[in-house]
């Protein structure tokens, strides 16, 4: 039997294949999945990753019984281009959402869509946000509840399978519940739910219980923050407007820039919301872990957890995400599946949002999407890391409506990150290239792109840069003309 023959009998027989990682024969049982996607939740802030104060028990607890990726990034750091690649598996350039206002193509054939083609149940629950003036269901999903735009902490208005209702209360607790709903009822099929959550983008706003929980707790400026010598100068020029330090901090502060050392009450508030907003997605993921439970699916289930990408809080003197720093493009990622995954696994290896669709297709045995950019992790679940990819690039596009970020495409390997700014990037103005040494210098302090020792790597990291683009399909490179900074915007244009 072919395999295309063969998915479509998947759902009933026995027959010897590789589903869910075991190959037995058996009847066959395909494994559900749960992704579970954040907001602008970066890699360090669970308790699992070693953040000092904030605990995720729950969060834990998924990568205690299956696997945490120390080294998972986002190829986009913005919310609509990365949850896009999370779907397709392709770079922003190829699936053309490249900015936040910009939708999903409905015939790009997403995991949900190809799973839904073969036999799965499908659910879309929380934040979608991509085309914000549009809340209608998408392709691919069989039970639908969004909302327009970035949505409400409180009182929030969802599209629920086309009829739009105010749910009274937190966001968090709110989606949840629909979740949780969704799971307990009665089906035949192997389903697909992903739970989007809104937390913890700003503005960072705590369920009130845990809105104080952290208010003993010192929070003072990162030392990075202020130290900008060897910098580009649009990062320098970053610091006094909407997504810098001395910024508004996202409603905290009413007039800006402000420098006085006052100001840091303000940030400290800025980072404790932050965190405590994130405790609440904790207790999410273990409503549905004990959902999945009490229903006999969770040893069933692939549960995924990750975040669509990471957050300044005050590194480098900056706010918001967008850039090639390790705070903007390094996000969390645990999984549980034990048909698959050994408890306690730790991958070191780099993964990347493009990763997460053939993933799970490989493990669901499902049909392999075509011409992606993206590789498929099962066998890294298993010790088999010979040929994964040893760099990476990464992409963002300048948006006009926030100027505060220029054009960006660069290149990481394990050790080395080179940052290019394509409208000039050389001298001491205002897109000066990057150059990190990450083994001795994680914290990408010390800009060695003026560093004699360093040219010859620098030389080898931009052709191999040249050559990951064309290898995407990314030549000829187009990109938008960076205007520079602006000081000003108007408060609603946060994003």
């Amino acid at each position: 039997m072919n395999r295309r023959n063969f998915i479509k009998t998947l759902s009933v027989g026995t027959v010897a294949v590789t589903v869910g990682c075991q190959s037995i024969t058996r009847t066959i049982q395909r494994p559900n999945v749960v992704f579970i996607l954040t907001d602008d939740h970066r890699w360090d802030h669970l308790s699992c990753a070693g953040h000092p104060f904030l605990k995720t028990p729950n969060i834990d607890r998924i990568a205690a019984e299956g696997v945490m990726f120390r080294n998972m990034f986002v190829t986009t750091s913005l919310c609509s281009p990365s949850r896009a690649s999370f779907l397709s598996g392709l770079y922003a350039h190829s699936h053309g959402v490249v900015n936040n206002f910009t939708d999903y193509p409905g015939e790009l054939t997403s995991f949900p869509m190809r799973l839904q083609e073969e036999g799965y149940e499908t659910a879309y629950i929380g934040k979608w946000h991509m085309n914000e003036d549009d809340d209608s269901t998408r392709p691919g999903f069989d039970y639908w509840v969004s909302h327009k735009g970035q949505g409400n902490y409180f009182d929030n208005t969802f599209n629920i399978n086309g009829q739009r209702q105010v749910l009274k209360g937190y966001y968090t607790e709110r989606i949840t519940d629909m979740a949780v709903d969704w799971l307990k009822k009665p089906r035949t099929k192997p389903f697909v739910m992903i739970l989007g959550h809104k937390a913890p983008h700003t503005p960072f706003t705590p369920e009130p219980r845990y809105a104080h929980i952290y208010d003993d707790i010192n929070i003072p400026y990162p030392k990075s923050a202020f130290t900008l010598e060897d910098k580009p100068e649009w990062v320098k020029q970053r610091i006094d407007t909407w997504h810098g330090i001395y910024g508004p901090l996202y409603g905290f502060r009413k007039k800006f820039p402000d420098t006085r050392p006052e100001s840091v009450i303000d940030f400290a508030r800025f980072v404790r919301d932050y965190t405590a907003a994130i405790k609440s997605v904790d207790d999410s993921v273990g409503r549905i872990y004990q959902t999945l439970q009490k229903n006999g699916q969770l040893d069933n289930t692939l549960f995924i957890f990750a975040g669509d990408n990471g957050m300044f809080l005050g590194e480098h003197g900056m706010t918001d995400k967008r850039t090639m720093h390790e705070e903007s493009i390094r996000v969390p990622l645990v999984a549980r599946y034990p048909k698959c995954i050994k408890p306690g696994t730790v991958i070191d290896q780099m993964v990347l949002n493009i990763d997460l669709a053939p993933s799970v297709i490989d493990i669901c045995g499902a049909r392999p999407l075509r011409d992606i950019h993206g590789m498929s992790w099962k066998r890294l679940l298993s010790g088999e890391g010979s040929g994964w990819r040893t760099s990476w690039y990464y992409e963002y596009n300048y948006e006009k409506q926030f100027p505060y970020t220029p054009n960006v495409r660069g290149i990481r390997t394990d050790r080395w990150k080179y940052v290019h700014y394509p409208h000039g990037d050389g001298g001491l103005d205002r897109h000066k290239a990057e150059f990190y040494d990450l083994k001795n210098d994680p914290g990408e302090n010390r800009n060695l792109i003026d560093d004699p020792a360093s040219q010859r790597i620098i030389q080898q990291l931009k052709k191999d840069l040249e050559d990951l683009i064309r290898a995407t399909g990314g030549m000829p490179d187009k990109m938008p003309v960076d205007e520079g900074v602006k000081k000003e915007l108007p408060a609603e244009s946060i994003r």
